[in-house]
């Protein structure tokens, strides 16, 4: 007896394809984009709201690069995030991220306010560094998950999602906080208190490991406050594109679900790799097996080509964090406006989007056409990014435009190159944990070029200004620098550094050229096949105990 038909049968193929596209990987590759997006607004926007920290604190540059090096430190130490992924769902991951971004940065924004008491200065690096730290929650969650639904397109998803999470979301959030709140900065560390949270939550159980489906061609894919109002319409037009692919990819996994039910695969699938030995984990911590292959937690830290990747991220990403950090204070200190500081960060997170994409699938492409080893690239961006320093340094006419389009493109096209470098050398048996742990290099970097250097450096020529002019500082009074003079030394110093970076990647080009040679992605596509051959014998059980029951 045929149940329902016409109009009935087109609206259960409906509902069938939405159920489909809600509990498929590229749904959640989807809502893994959209967690990333708000989970780092607050770090990658902290140049514009940095001033109104240090103006109602009274901070000196020193001061306030320090909590920009907690801030640092929070976004990218996530090795606690790592452990607690290896053993719980992602769900848990994403609802601890929610929490932590919230009263972080509710916190701060209670104290920039004055609706709490004047707070010591290790309670504003503990509130930053816990709001902070929620984004090593939120990309644990999400993009560990997404690269193990998606394998064999490490590269491009490592871009995309990158791209969107310290790309885009700067300049989204910057025209949707002047769309809101005009120019009213305190406000903005508010809006990014609440806005993670909100978004995060309705997505906690659509991110989850799925079992990989490889599909045919898949490799292949390729001012006022109104205006304020529309740019932020358009950017979050751009922000839900992905849900079109979404849709058309489920459409097509499940043609080919219904191809390969009706006529089953004769492929057979792959022998299965044999379980190696067991040995004491003392003998087996220096007895690094073959790049590629699962490395342990152990085996990895102490490679030779973890200290080079942990080396070069110090040096290249140290350089780029520090200038981002700074913007508000550069912007300032050259007499740009409240307006402009918001161009810049625009400008500079649109190409830091450009960068993280562009690095993911162009890497993606001289890798598998032309076998040429991904840290060529890295050693390329960062030499590239020694011109934006550069011109940073000597500020040349209209030269900060470009600077800032150069070193934004350089920060974005990094952190893809350098997770997917380490999911290919030591697996992704414990990926959650190995790439947390060489974030930890970008804020080691942060802290002896943005504390350490640039920051004494600005307090010094500050000083030296005032002294000049016979102006005394006065308790609680911010310290601030104008002129060239401010950045300079400090700008001349971070391009030696990144320089010396490049060097030490090129080392790495060196020890791994013959490993990038060879197929990297073998084994995942055999794992695939395995898969693909049991979906039409599923299929086929389940017809047979329709016709039984019939």
């Amino acid at each position: 007896m045929v149940v329902g038909g016409g109009g009935g049968g087109r609206w259960a193929e409906v509902r069938a394809l939405t159920l489909d596209v809600l509990a498929g990987r590229w749904f959640m590759a989807f809502a893994s984009i959209l967690v990333m997006f708000v989970a780092s607004g607050a770090n990658s926007t902290f140049g514009l709201y940095s001033n109104a920290i240090k103006s109602s604190l009274g901070y000196d540059q020193t001061t306030l690069n320090l909590l920009s090096f907690f801030k640092d430190l929070g976004a990218n130490v996530g090795i606690l995030a790592g452990l607690i992924n290896e053993v719980t769902p992602p769900w848990v991951v994403l609802s601890i991220s929610a929490a932590m971004n919230f009263f972080g940065y509710f916190m701060i924004w209670l104290a920039v306010t004055g609706k709490i008491p004047h707070p010591q200065l290790w309670h504003m690096c503990l509130y930053i560094l816990i709001g902070s730290n929620s984004q090593s929650f939120a990309t644990t969650g999400a993009l560990v998950t997404c690269v193990k639904n998606f394998p064999e397109s490490r590269g491009p998803v490592l871009g995309i999602l990158k791209g969107y999470q310290g790309g885009l979301s700067a300049a989204i959030i910057t025209q949707l906080f002047h769309a809101l709140y005009a120019n009213d900065t305190k406000a903005l560390i508010l809006l990014v208190a609440w806005l993670p949270a909100a978004i995060s939550l309705p997505f906690l159980r659509i991110i989850r490991i799925m079992k990989p489906v490889r599909q045919m061609n898949e490799l292949h894919l390729h001012f006022n406050q109104m205006e304020f109002g529309f740019s932020a319409s358009l950017f979050f037009s751009l922000l839900f594109l992905p849900i079109v692919v979404v849709i058309k990819e489920e459409l097509n996994l499940r043609t080919i679900k219904k191809q390969a039910v009706n006529e089953p695969s004769q492929q057979q699938p792959s022998a299965l790799r044999k379980e190696p030995k067991r040995v004491s984990w003392l003998s087996d911590v220096f007895r690094s097996p073959e790049r590629g292959e699962d490395y342990t937690i152990l085996q990895a830290l102490f490679s030779i080509d973890m200290c080079l990747i942990f080396l070069t991220t110090i040096c290249g990403l140290g350089g780029t964090l520090t200038a981002v950090d700074n913007l508000g204070q550069i912007g300032t200190s050259l007499g740009y406006s409240t307006r402009s500081l918001s161009t810049f960060i625009s400008l500079m997170s649109i190409w830091n989007y450009l960068g993280r994409v562009f690095s993911g699938f162009v890497s993606e492409i001289i890798l598998t056409k032309y076998k040429v080893p991904r840290p060529v690239l890295l050693s390329l961006i960062q030499l590239l990014s020694c011109v934006g320093y550069l011109l940073m340094a000597f500020n040349l006419k209209n030269s900060i435009y470009i600077a800032w389009i150069i070193i934004g493109f350089c920060l974005g096209a990094q952190w893809p190159l350098l997770f997917a470098i380490i999911s290919e050398i030591f697996g992704l048996k414990y990926y959650s944990t190995l790439f947390n742990f060489s974030s930890v290099a970008s804020p080691i970097g942060s802290y002896l070029l943005n504390v350490r250097v640039t920051g004494h450096l600005y307090d010094q020529e500050a000083r030296r200004q005032m002294a000049v002019l016979g102006i005394q500082r006065k308790p609680g009074e911010d310290l601030n620098c104008s002129g060239v003079e401010c950045f300079k030394l400090a700008f001349i110093i971070i391009t030696a550094v990144t320089f010396f970076g490049s060097l030490v990647s090129f080392v790495l080009v060196l020890r791994t050229r013959e490993f990038y040679k060879g197929d990297i992605y073998n084994k995942f596509r055999e794992e695939a096949e395995t898969v693909e051959m049991e979906m039409p014998v599923a299929g086929n059980v389940v017809s047979g105990s329709s016709s039984v029951k019939g």
